[in-house]
């Protein structure tokens, strides 16, 4: 049987991809449904928000929920047997074979304050067995910044795009020359853990930013714009899509669960990875 190459996943995965769903047309499904939600970020930037939830360090938006419900309609549009997990809810059995993860509007407090640096983040997940767990791992990702019109888009086992272009990470390896990214999780005592690690580094590299959009910091790190990226609470939806489209540009994201369900992960050039210590 001939294999589209477009459904093969790398090696690391150990098998052909043989199934019904199509990994192009399932990442044009999520490039359509990232467009439009970005039209609808783009239009609303200057407005007044209404907020459905605010707390100390993060703020949620009706505009939020808004475009995840745009995107889960034009998703399911193309694939209404795939469920989707979602910031602002879930839709179906998000243990499937198969699972959108969908981040409908990262950087949330920026683009609340009026500040144009916010995405929209889907991929597609694929659960895959090993000889102890099943885990789901990205096989699409796309990020759309609708304020810069940059869309990056990947699929597992081919190369990382910037609006249709290859992109590659880095070449930088030594810390000092390095441009690092670091986030701060939303609740008080992930901030006070975080604090020690920003000294550490922030005496160790060019400089450190903080952009308040994970999705975007790791499409970053993929453009060669920033050389690693650093955060210990991130969510799920923050990083599906990045952590692969780092992987497809020659990068390394690493990531493992936290006890408060959070992620604490480490996405870099590759070349400096070995020199981050991971975040407790």
């Amino acid at each position: 049987m001939r294999l589209d190459p477009a459904n093969r996943l790398d090696d690391s995965f150990g098998y052909w991809h043989h199934s019904r769903v199509n990994l192009k047309q399932a990442q044009s499904a999520a490039v359509k449904a990232a467009h439009a939600a970005g039209k609808v970020m783009r239009q609303n930037l200057r407005k007044p928000k209404k907020a459905n939830e605010v707390t100390s360090h993060d703020i949620k938006l009706e505009l939020d929920v808004r475009c995840q419900k745009l995107i889960e309609k034009i998703l399911l549009a193309s694939f209404p047997e795939i469920p989707l997990l979602g910031e602002e809810g879930d839709s179906g059995d998000v243990q499937s074979e198969y699972r959108w993860v969908v981040d409908p509007i990262d950087g949330t407090v920026n683009y609340a304050y009026g500040i144009p640096h916010a995405c929209v983040s889907i991929a597609l997940q694929k659960k895959v067995s090993s000889s102890k767990t099943a885990k789901h791992h990205s096989v699409v990702g796309v990020v759309y910044d609708p304020f810069q019109n940059e869309l990056w888009t990947a699929i597992r086992g081919q190369k990382a795009l910037l609006n249709g272009t290859p992109i590659r990470v880095s070449p930088r390896r030594n810390l000092n020359e390095c441009v690092v990214s670091i986030g701060f999780a939303k609740s008080r005592g992930s901030m006070e853990k975080a604090l020690p690690y920003f000294i550490w580094l922030a005496r160790r590299v060019r400089k450190i930013r903080m952009l308040g959009a994970a999705a975007l910091g790791l499409t970053y790190v993929a453009t060669g714009r920033l050389d690693a990226y650093i955060e210990r609470g991130v969510n799920l939806w923050d990083v599906a899509a990045g952590g692969l489209i780092i992987e497809c540009a020659g990068g390394k994201y690493w990531s493992e669960p936290t006890d408060d369900e959070k992620i604490r992960m480490i996405a870099s050039n590759g070349l400096i990875h070995k020199k981050l210590p991971i975040p407790k």
